[in-house]
Parts: structure tokens; sequence; C-alpha cells
């Protein structure tokens, strides 16, 4: 069994997000938990306000504001010992949706995950690796294994359009870049 990292929700006490982040980062090299624990974020968002000073100039206050008050995401392999160093982090409160009594926590879906980082920044969205006219084949879901031709595809609404047979009918069908078998 291959274990794999994925990314887990630490609570923190409010405000204590950066020391947090800051202490985990400490921790991992002290510990020498570099192959278990990799990555530690703070989801943020830039806010740009233009407002009127007492001049009446117009000023640009740029604020950041964090996305999930209360919370850092951590990418890690779950072990005892990894668990252990970021759960005794100080200013650590837990993880979220593990039930206490030592349970390991719940992991964040992929889907979820990928749509956070990309609204932050720290990943681009995929670009679309297949051509128009390209057969591929339909990786998941009702119309897993079939093969169909591409007609279009939207890398924004990172969606693409496959003209698979249903009935003995070329049917265009719909599919999210993910239901596509990479090759």
């Amino acid at each position: 069994m291959s274990v794999k990292k994925r990314w887990y929700v630490v609570q923190t006490y409010s405000g204590s997000e950066d020391s947090v982040k800051q202490d985990i980062e400490r921790r991992i090299e002290s510990m020498g938990m570099q192959n278990f624990i990799f990555n530690v974020i703070i989801p943020e968002e830039t806010l740009v306000e233009k407002k009127l000073n007492a001049k009446g100039e117009e000023e640009t206050i740029t604020k950041v504001k964090k996305i999930f008050p209360g919370y850092v995401f951590v990418e890690m392999i779950i072990t005892d010992e990894s668990w252990h160093v970021i759960r005794n982090t100080p200013q650590v409160t837990g993880f979220l949706g593990s039930s206490g009594g030592r349970t390991k926590p719940v992991p964040v879906e992929p889907e979820e995950m990928n749509q956070i980082l990309l609204n932050i920044g720290a990943i681009e969205k995929p670009k679309f690796k297949h051509e128009i006219g390209e057969v591929v084949t339909i990786a998941r879901g009702p119309f897993e294994g079939f093969m169909g031709e591409v007609l279009t595809f939207d890398n924004q609404k990172q969606t693409v359009l496959v003209n698979i047979e249903v009935f003995g009918r070329g049917t265009p069908t719909e599919f999210s870049f993910t239901d596509i078998k990479e090759e």
C-alpha cells in the first residue's frame, strides 16, 4: 500500500495562523520531518480599496484577508510522528475532521483543495492536453471506457465536448478535463 501526501486542515487559535505556520515550518526542520510534512499554507486574498483621504485625494488601500480564519492547511503524510509534530505545535487546537482520542484526521478532498489552491494562485488551471479531432478515452463516470472525438474544449471552464457513440449514434457530451484519461 503506497502512502501518499494529502492536505489536512489544522485548527488554530484565532489570529494565530501566521505564528502557527512559522512554528510548524521550524518544527519540520528541527525534527527532521521533511519527508512527511511538505507544505504549510494560509489561504489569503488581497483586497484593494480606493478611498478618499481627508484632503479629498483618492488613496489605494491594500488589505490581506484570511479566507479561512483560524485554520492552516498542511500537506503531509499522516504517521504517528507527523501527526504528533503538528498536533503538539503551540496554539494548534487540533485537526479538522478528527474526532479526538488520537484518531487520525480526514484529508481534504483533492478537487476541493485544488480549487482552494487555484483561488489563491498557488497553482494554475490545467490546460487541455488534446487537440480538436483527437480521439480520447473517458476515465470516469457513467461513460467510463467510452472513446470519442474531441469537438471543442474550454480551458477557462475546464470542460471538453466529446462526440461519443451511444446506441449507435454520435452524441456530443460534455466532460470535465479530469474525466478524460491521460495518455
